[in-house]
């Protein structure tokens, strides 16, 4: 008995090779990335939530992940309540309790609050990924994407933002 490989001709790709080809042929892969720039006016929380909906609008992207990256060690991103400001502050007191500037640092090169920076980056997040559904960010009711700057003078950050889908 011959086995299957062997009866099918030369140069014949398998069922397999042709299901996948045809899948693949249906569902295209698209992917789009942009870089921002940010201005910061020193410590606190930016909301990125309007800039990133204009990346995906301009991607065509219905279905798929957008994954935003920030490229430096002093700011960080994180998902948060957007509607009660005070979260957003008090968030900001437990990581200030959590690495004060008056703390010892041996690191402080470009001031007292250069290291407490990178301690809160450190304990933060450095990129997200957020579900892209219907053309939009699939974020719940209360949520938005703030870059968080932990620096107290204001700095121009970039961000890389990668949208992946269909």
């Amino acid at each position: 008995m011959r086995s299957a490989s062997k009866s099918r001709r030369a140069g014949t790709p398998s069922l397999w090779t042709r299901l996948w080809a045809r899948l693949y042929s249906v569902v295209e892969t698209i992917w789009r990335q942009e870089r921002l720039g940010i201005e910061t006016q020193g410590r606190g929380l930016f909301n990125l939530t309007r800039e990133l909906e204009g990346v995906v609008l301009r991607s065509g992207i219905v279905t798929g992940l957008c994954v935003v990256f920030v490229t430096h060690t002093s700011a960080s991103l994180v998902i948060q309540e957007n509607a009660d400001p005070a979260v957003l502050r008090d968030l900001s007191h437990f990581l200030a309790d959590l690495a004060p500037e008056s703390r010892d640092w041996e690191h402080d090169d470009e001031g007292p609050d250069d290291m407490p920076a990178h301690a809160r980056s450190a304990v933060t997040k450095t990129s997200e990924t957020i579900p892209v559904t219907a053309g939009r960010l699939a974020f719940g009711t209360w949520q938005a994407l703030y870059l968080w700057e932990h620096r107290r003078a204001p700095h121009a950050r970039r961000l890389v933002v990668h949208i992946v889908g269909e």
